[in-house]
This record gives C-alpha cells, structure tokens and sequence, in this order.
C-alpha cells in the first residue's frame, strides 16, 4: 500500500527516533544524514542558533549533549504531521531527552542524577527529505534540575510536564486531512480572538470558553511554567505576559507561522512567530526597557471533544533574555564561581 506523504514523513523520521532511543553515535550521525537533505538549514535555540546541515547539527549540539549525558536518550511523545495553508509540508515532534547527567554542559554543573531536558523539534520536508528543522530545547529546565537557574522564579509550577493525556500523540495514518484542518482552523480561530484583547476590549473579547477546556493544562517551558484551567493560565502566564507586552500581535513586522494539524492535534513552528516591545510591568523579572523583542514558540495542542485540552509551549526564553541585554550563561557562571570543578576567575567548567 502506498503511503500518504505526511505518514511517509513520520516513517522517514522513525529511524532517527529509534537510533536516539539507545543513542550510539554512528547509528545517530547515519540516521540524520539519511533524514536530511544536503543543505538542510537547522535552527536551533539560544545559544547555539543556526546550523549549517546535518553534521554540524550533530557536532555542535548532539555531540557535546552525549559528552555529558552518556547514556543519553530520546523519548518522544507527540510526533504529528500535515501540510501549512502555504502548501509546505511539516513534521513536529515533542518529547524530552534523558539519562544521567555526569558532566557539565554548557557549564550547567552535572548532578550525578537522571535528568530530562524538554524539546519541540519541526521539520520541513520536501521530496523525502528534510531541508528545515526548527528546534527548541528546554535548558532552562537543565539548570533548574541542576540547582542553577540564576534568573528569577517561575510564576507557574514547574515539573516534570507528561505527554497526552490520551497516550495517542504518536498520531499514526493514514492523514486525515477532514479532522486536521478541523483541528487547525479551532486554534487559528482561538489564537483570532486572543488577540483582540487587550487592543479591542477586555478578557471577554478572547471569548476562553468557547475554546478551552474547563480542565485545561498550559504546559509552558521552564521559566514560565504550568498553568492549569482558564484562571491558572491567565493568571500565570497571560497576565503577566499581556502586562509587559500589551502590543502583542499588533506589530507590522513580518513573523514566521506555520500551522498545521493532525487529527486531534494541531501544531505552530516560526523563527521567530512574535514581535512585540517589554514595557509597563516588564517580564519574567526584567524591568521594563521599551526594547522590541521576537519570540520563538513551537507549540502543539490537543483539542478534545471540540476544545482544547492541553497545550504544549515551548519559547526560547534565553534568547529573549539575550535580546533584553541579560546574558544568563554568564549569571551561571558566576554562581558557579563558588561550585568545586569550576574556575574561581570564570566560572567555566574545569576540564
């Protein structure tokens, strides 16, 4: 039987998913050769940023990863495909990667412990292969495991964030291309009305139930974090989101969103997705500087019964601090001053 394009995609990835599970090198680099075209464009979080094909992807981030993770491994939990209103064909997969943390990484002191570091990755396909990948990687949640966040609290509960609720996120086919433009236009719909408000009136104009589940859970990155219900999503991640940034959604620069949907699951990659300023009340605990910022999310949600049930949000917050004049590696490294193994002058990492 031939396949639909969009489960040949998610059969062309399964390869790289089952070399990451038991993550031996050659078995990882050939994978990843195999999925990716020769100019494959990978971009990847703060502060790695753009890679120039599948080799560098591997050298520059999975292999210094493995150094201090050996058993390393991939768990996936969402794998999800379909095509954009712009004719383009994407692949998204969420998970966390895990295993014993025995070195530092990025000068995150190691903890000797089972860690798990959350990532969303996208991939664009086109003629069997990939030639975009769009990823983040939860680091924050590292340095939250490993003691070392230096930045300030999460407002929401930060946790180990599970997979669907319903165990179905590895969607299989064939596609349904009825029930995932359903999927698709209930998000775009959802995401129309969250931008009324504040610019068109107050809370009421988003319209909240209409879309979301009484039992709803945000599942936001590290940083951020969980949110659980309409209140406790507005009150720990869109209040204070709406208050440094009250031009959200009203800037006329260009973004980068692709949504696409898979039977009850929908998805948004973009590099970046949002252009708004940090005034009024700043954000995450950065004083307001009028500076104008973009953000990259790569979501997913499941919608249940015709709402949304839960919501997977990853945001490179890193690069945002970047972008705020706050470099929090270096904040790290100057705890790290203190910790054994590492420079007292630097804070880098002894080898």
């Amino acid at each position: 039987m031939t396949l639909d394009r969009h489960t040949q995609h998610k059969s062309l990835i399964a390869p790289l998913r089952a070399a990451m599970y038991d993550f031996e090198e050659s078995a990882v680099r050939r994978a990843l050769s195999d999925l990716c075209g020769p100019g494959v464009v990978v971009h990847l979080c703060h502060p790695f940023g753009d890679l120039d094909g599948a080799d560098a992807f591997y050298t520059k981030a999975y292999a210094p990863l493995l150094k201090s993770i050996p058993d390393l491994e991939r768990r996936d939990t969402i794998v999800m495909a379909g095509p954009t209103a712009d004719g383009n064909d994407w692949l998204g997969c969420g998970g966390y990667y895990t295993g014993t943390f025995t070195a530092p990484w990025l000068d995150i002191p190691a903890t000797g412990h089972q860690v798990a570091m959350r990532f969303h990755e996208f991939y664009r396909f086109e003629d069997g292969k990939a030639v975009e990948i769009q990823a983040l990687w939860d680091i924050p949640e590292l340095m939250m495991q490993a003691d070392a966040w230096p930045m300030a609290p999460s407002l929401g509960r930060e946790w180990h964030v599970p997979g669907p609720a319903t165990q179905d996120g590895i969607v299989p086919g064939p596609y349904d291309e009825t029930t995932g433009s359903a999927t698709c236009r209930l998000i775009l719909d959802m995401l129309d009305h969250l931008t009324r408000h504040p610019a068109q009136g107050g809370p009421e104009v988003m319209e909240l139930p209409k879309f979301w589940h009484s039992r709803m859970s945000w599942y936001g990155p590290a940083g951020i974090g969980t949110g659980r219900g309409i209140r406790g999503f507005r009150t720990w991640h869109q209040l204070p989101f709406l208050s440094a940034m009250p031009d959200r959604g009203q800037s006329d620069e260009p973004v980068d969103a692709h949504f696409f949907g898979d039977r009850n699951y929908a998805a948004v990659t973009g590099w970046p997705n949002m252009v708004q300023t940090v005034t009024h009340d700043g954000w995450l605990g950065i004083a307001p500087s009028g500076q104008r910022i973009t953000l990259r999310s790569l979501d997913f949600w499941r919608v249940e019964n015709g709402l949304i049930r839960e919501n997977w949000v990853l945001v490179d917050l890193l690069h945002a601090f970047a972008q705020l004049g706050v470099d929090v590696f270096r904040r790290l490294r100057e705890f790290n001053k203190a910790r054994p193994g590492f420079d007292p002058e630097t804070g880098v990492a002894l080898s």
